[in-house]
């Protein structure tokens, strides 16, 4: 099955996404640290231009340590780019933003020039619960759920910055779909906009080929299934989903399984490595 997911309100977010960048000092970009190459809008380093950007690689807590060191290393290479890991709804993860955004513009610092920046993303990657962090109080409207926020909003913090808050814009096409299982595995997309089987059988084979071990003491396997559809087919049994005659319901095992890995109950996970591209090998 093909996923492509972009909903009407996203069309007019992309126009007022690339006006509003013409005004803008700093351009944050959150990305989700378990897989920052999938999560990252390719439109954006065309809108932007010369505009600096701060990469923020946001539920890091939930990706593998090592690999979310291996991605700055990459996202630092960039001259007019800087990167750091973040959890978005702790304040001490967060504390470092301002002054990190004040250093990609120099030009801004001093007495009644107020620092100008945008926090841009793809659906549930976190950009509001960001902004009320730093904030320091609920005012952008945040539910664990993508397509929340869809009309620019912006905010004043007490250091002389201002934060636009802008609708997630995923592009028209997911060409790369093994990019868009990957956003559907880790919640970015609504489950109306895929096959909730087919994305819980690229997740498990996923998992089975790079973190066997976690998959399988969560889930009390003693053996890995070889094909996915009957990994899950096991997931279900240990967990007792068993419908009239024994037979296992392997959608609820699916369900299960999604849900589960979202929420890090298999440890830390990362979906995508730096070596897993080629043109990032350079």
């Amino acid at each position: 099955m093909t996923i492509n997911w972009f909903p009407g309100h996203m069309n007019k977010a992309r126009r007022e996404l690339a006006e509003a960048l013409r005004r803008i000092d700093v351009v944050i970009e959150l990305v989700d640290a378990r897989l920052p190459r999938s999560s990252r809008n390719p439109m954006l380093e065309e809108l932007r231009g010369e505009t600096p950007c701060l990469t923020l690689l946001n539920k890091s807590d939930l990706a593998d340590p090592a690999t979310n060191r291996a991605w700055l290393e990459v996202l630092d290479r960039v001259g007019d780019r800087a990167a750091i890991e973040i959890s978005a709804d702790r304040p001490a993860s967060v504390r470092g933003v301002p002054g990190r955004c004040r250093k990609l513009a120099p030009h801004r610092r001093g007495p009644g020039k107020t620092l100008r920046c945008i926090v841009v993303g793809i659906p549930n990657v976190g950009k509001s619960t960001l902004i009320n962090t730093l904030l320091g109080r609920h005012i952008a409207r945040v539910a664990d759920r993508p397509a929340v926020t869809q009309h620019q909003q912006r905010f004043h913090l007490d250091s002389g910055i201002s934060l636009a808050d802008t609708p997630g814009v995923l592009w028209p096409k997911l060409a790369d779909q093994q990019g868009a299982y990957r956003l559907a595995a880790s919640g970015a997309i609504r489950e109306t906009a895929f096959d909730v089987m087919d994305v819980a059988v690229f997740a498990v084979g996923f998992l089975a080929a790079r973190y066997a071990e976690p998959l399988r003491k969560r889930y009390k396997l003693d053996l890995l299934a070889s094909e996915p559809l009957d990994l899950l087919e096991s997931i279900g049994r240990k967990r007792g989903f068993l419908r009239r005659g024994g037979v296992v319901d392997v959608e609820r095992a699916a369900e299960t399984l999604l849900r589960e890995l979202r929420a890090g109950e298999l440890g830390r996970v990362s979906f995508e490595r730096p070596e897993d591209f080629c043109d990032l090998q350079s």
